[in-house]
């Protein structure tokens, strides 16, 4: 679609760029209702599973629809994601429990994914390296602006609508993006010769559901096993025996859903082991940071949600900034080992944060992550469609994707299982050093209602714990302080933990930028340059008359 006019091109991205918009706004909305949507439906042990799912639906048709769209075209996937999500999110306003909830959002994942996918796919379609860099900047800034207007919005609707909007505001919106990729994207016909890889297929989406099944039972409380469980080592033992037979099945099909050769270029694998790392290591601040805001600093989740708008503002601000950079010199390394090494400084910061610590100084830890996220996110996708040809522009796409999900996910996991732990081994330590001697010398009626304050969850929700602590005597009042400030400490000791596990993940990521391979980015103006030089060069060995 390079020959398309530059109109007509501006008119297509903004299309995808509407499509992308009702994917992400639709994501960050329900983070901050999702607590009132959890004390309406109930199933508080399953809260986590209502992410994961998501993550984990996206992450299959993420690299499945990859190739077919390499097959049969863009178009076809981005409406069907488009008409995926939609379904999914209309129908999840209608849930009676929490578990009609997980599977309707499985199927919003589902459209995520190919929206995702093709999106990212279809730049490069349209355009060449050098000035894709500048479009995939500006689809990078839609999911910051994304991050600053639904947890805006998400609270107002719970707050003065019912919680059932949450998931239905935006789809008008859906609706003009479906139109609009109808009208004005371009239908290109089947690619001739290639078949459709069922068995890959199929061990493909085994391995991915079972490891990150594994992650996500992983750990401590209710649903959970222990890693070390049978339960947790057979879906470990069922993703290693997938993948055999997955790789097998791809060295013996015509065309493979997942080349393996495409991880023989160097720059294809370490750009997606990178952004697998890069998004394993910013679920520590997206996810927990807003734990200790309202945790551990007893603000409200509105009042969380403006402290991390301004990380989400200077995320969308760097983002540009990458892209125009990348445009106009043509090179990444830099961009990338920078971006990477300022969101591991600001994610180490966050790991000296305590109770006592001011909200500016939260602010602007905050900030700089948002700085070294928004100049790294950009990079890692483009230099993978920049390694490789534009017949597999589809599936090197759908495996940069892929990776980040990965990475996401295995994150919420391991983070979350050495939160846990922390917190235990804190909570253990807390009874036994005697800073818990008052409490534990109370009569047994007075104990037990201190036994709810003991509770770190109950820290995020204030309403609650103002409720048990006005309900306690007055002489009593005193040593519920000391409880709370010393549950306080336990989970910001927890917290801050996550965020040293994920600066150091951020380290590494690091680590791996240096040894990417850097290759110029190609422009238009390079490929008139190039064919220009062919041109006369042709002319210059032809027979003179």
């Amino acid at each position: 679609m390079n020959h398309l006019s530059d109109k007509k091109k501006v008119s297509i991205m903004l299309a995808i760029m509407a499509a992308m918009f009702f994917s992400a706004i639709n994501q960050t909305i329900i983070g901050v209702a999702m607590p009132r949507i959890i004390a309406k439906l109930g199933g508080m042990d399953y809260y986590t599973w209502v992410i994961t799912i998501y993550l984990l639906t996206m992450a299959v048709s993420t690299i499945l629809v990859g190739k077919l769209s390499d097959i049969y075209g863009r178009k076809p996937f981005l409406l069907a994601g488009i008409a995926f999500f939609m379904i999914g999110s209309f129908l999840s306003g209608f849930s009676q429990d929490i578990f009609q909830l997980i599977i309707f959002r499985g199927i919003t994942g589902i459209g995520g994914g190919m929206i995702m996918s093709n999106a990212f796919t279809a730049v490069g379609d349209l355009y060449l390296p050098r000035e894709r860099a500048k479009w995939t900047g500006a689809m990078s800034g839609i999911f910051g602006i994304s991050s600053v207007l639904g947890p805006l919005m998400g609270g107002f609707i719970v707050d003065h609508l019912d919680w059932h909007w949450v998931f239905w505001i935006f789809l008008p919106l859906g609706l003009v993006a479906f139109a609009m990729i109808f009208k004005l994207f371009p239908k290109v016909p089947r690619r001739e010769g290639e078949s459709i890889d069922y068995f890959g297929s199929f061990f493909l989406t085994v391995t991915i559901v079972s490891v990150l099944m594994a992650f996500s039972f992983a750990g401590e409380g209710v649903g959970k096993y222990a890693w070390g469980s049978w339960q947790i080592l057979g879906l470990f033992g069922l993703t290693i025996v997938a993948l055999l037979a997955f790789m097998i099945t791809e060295t013996k099909v015509k065309t493979p859903v997942l080349p393996l050769s495409l991880f023989k270029n160097d720059i294809v694998t370490v750009s997606n082991i990178a952004g697998f790392l890069l998004g394993m290591g910013m679920m520590g601040v997206m996810i927990y940071t807003p734990f200790f805001i309202q945790g551990v600093k007893g603000i409200s989740p509105s009042g969380s949600g403006y402290i991390m708008m301004p990380m989400s503002i200077v995320m969308v601000f760097a983002t540009t900034f990458a892209g125009a950079y990348m445009t106009k010199s043509g090179k990444y390394k830099g961009l990338a080992i920078t971006g990477l090494s300022v969101t591991a400084l600001g994610i180490f910061l966050l790991y000296f944060i305590n109770i006592n610590t001011p909200i500016y100084v939260l602010i602007s830890y905050l900030c700089i992550v948002g700085l070294g996220l928004g100049a790294s996110m950009p990079v890692f996708s483009l230099t993978v469609q920049n390694a490789v040809s534009m017949r597999q522009l589809g599936v090197a796409s759908a495996s940069s994707q892929l990776f980040r999900s990965l990475g996401n996910t295995m994150g919420i996991g391991i983070l979350g299982a050495i939160m846990s732990s922390r917190m235990a081994t804190s909570m253990k330590e807390m009874f036994t050093d005697g800073s818990m001697n008052t409490a534990a010398s109370l009569p047994p009626e007075q104990a037990q209602q201190f036994g709810a304050l003991m509770n770190p969850e109950v820290l995020l929700d204030q309403p609650r714990l103002e409720q048990l602590q006005k309900a306690l005597p007055a002489d009593l009042q005193p040593v519920a302080e000391q409880m709370i400030t010393a549950v306080k400490d336990v989970f910001a000791d927890a917290l801050t933990t996550t965020f040293l596990a994920g600066g150091i993940i951020m380290v590494i990521a690091v680590l791996f930028a240096v040894f990417l391979r850097a290759i110029p980015l190609v422009s238009a103006e390079d490929k008139m340059r190039k064919e220009f030089q062919k041109h006369q060069g042709t002319k210059k060995h032809q027979p003179q008359p």
